[in-house]
């Protein structure tokens, strides 16, 4: 049997992944890939402590925050798609909405 520790540093790794993803890239992409990792990171946590203390809740969240992520991002590669063809660009710092 694996420790929850393993698990929660995992899912520590994982986070933190994400978020250096996110603070450091430019790319909008890959902005997009580490806010994922970030959910993964937590559906982890939330699926370890369901195991551990044998709830069905945990899992039944991590179910709805997978249905969420999987919306967001049919939705947030349509607006990266949309925006592409617009701006020539998926660099964060050239895109700028306000602009014609």
């Amino acid at each position: 049997m694996v420790p929850l520790s393993y698990y929660l540093v995992l899912s520590g790794i994982l986070f933190a992944c994400g978020v250096t993803g996110f603070l450091i890239k430019r790319n909008i992409i890959t902005i997009f890939m580490s806010i994922e990792l970030m959910l993964n990171g937590v559906n982890l946590s939330f699926v370890a402590f369901a195991a551990r203390w044998q709830q069905l809740s945990g899992q039944v969240f991590v179910f709805f925050v997978m249905v969420v992520a999987a919306a967001e991002a049919a939705v947030g590669l349509a607006i990266i798609i949309a925006l592409f063809r617009t701006r020539e660009t998926l660099n964060i710092d050239q895109v700028n909405l306000l602009k014609l």
